[in-house]
């Protein structure tokens, strides 16, 4: 198979047909090739009408969710069943263009593992959806030190081992390529044409804001202590502690050499609490530790991600 192309659907009946008919020309060029739809959840007519593309096209795979499990659940099942060399992820709502995707994959072949779409020029309104857009993409770049404009473009073409390699839930599909980055990928950003809606509703809204940062703060762990959390939990531990252990020995040595009295002085709670609060992360750290090896050690999962080998069998 050369190509998978995975596009989670949730109430997008107006639209289903369309990308069906535009993707149609698209993935004509290929000899080998598949469109993975998951439904997930719908409650409108998607499902029925992906059931009667399915039977006019072989090429049309579909997945349907018992409820609605969101977007993450949705792309990881599309990695899970596809079968190409090359999967293509993107939206069903007919805002990502399906002409581009011979773009990303041109830009695949220079040596690239992972493309990912920025949508230039995006037909959206701006205070509910770009502004916000725009403010976590910076963030997440910041904090990730994978620099893309566009994070939340859901049109991209990973290789398959890197799709098969990445482990999704909760929300983190806006954070594949920083996921994705943990493994050594080599990341390259397209521009992609961005259409508006022309039927169904946005499933996103400003809301989703907090959604982003707090799912940040989880990607940010997962890619710098995941391995190591008690570098993540010791450090402010050890600050803490430290001053803490400070206060307290300064106020000992006035109360036995200056008799200065410490019943009334609050800098003495607060320097047991500081002591408490170092202990605490440092446990935290040693528990997350534990943790940790029980995670790679009972599933024999590797802490390393090979790209190729010669020599072998």
């Amino acid at each position: 198979m050369e190509l998978s192309i995975v596009i989670p659907v949730f109430n997008e009946e107006g639209n289903i047909k369309l990308l069906y008919e535009e993707l149609a020309s698209v993935i004509s060029n290929f000899q080998q090739c598949e469109v993975i739809f998951i439904d997930d959840g719908s409650t409108d007519n998607s499902f029925k009408i992906l059931k009667e593309i399915q039977k006019s096209d072989t090429r049309v795979k579909l997945i349907k969710f018992r409820r609605n499990f969101g977007q993450t659940a949705a792309l990881a099942a599309g990695f899970k069943y596809a079968e190409g060399d090359v999967i293509v992820t993107m939206d069903a709502d007919r805002q990502n263009d399906p002409a581009d995707i011979s773009k990303l994959l041109d830009k695949l072949e220079e040596g690239y593992d992972l493309v990912n779409g920025w949508r230039y020029d995006r037909k959206d309104k701006f205070l509910s959806r770009r502004l916000p857009s725009q403010i976590a993409n910076s963030l997440i770049s910041w904090t990730t030190d994978v620099k893309l404009h566009d994070y939340g473009c859901t049109l991209k073409a990973l290789k398959k081992d890197i799709a098969k390699g990445i482990t999704l839930y909760g929300e983190l599909h806006r954070f594949i390529p920083a996921v994705a980055s943990w493994m050594g990928v080599d990341i390259a950003e397209v521009k992609v044409n961005h259409r508006p809606r022309t039927s169904g509703v946005s499933k996103y809204g400003i809301s989703r804001t907090l959604r982003v940062l707090l799912d940040l703060i989880t990607v940010k762990f997962l890619l710098s202590y995941s391995g190591r959390p008690i570098h993540f939990f010791g450090f402010p531990g050890l600050i803490a502690g430290s001053i803490g252990f400070f206060l307290a020995s300064y106020m000992t040595i006035e109360r036995l050499f200056f008799d200065v009295p410490l019943g009334n002085r609050p800098l003495l709670l607060f320097a047991v609490l500081l002591i408490i609060i170092g202990l605490q992360f440092i446990v935290f750290g040693l528990l997350g530790e534990l943790q940790t090896r029980t995670y790679y050690e009972s599933q024999n999962k590797p802490i390393f991600v090979i790209k190729e080998t010669h020599g072998y069998s």
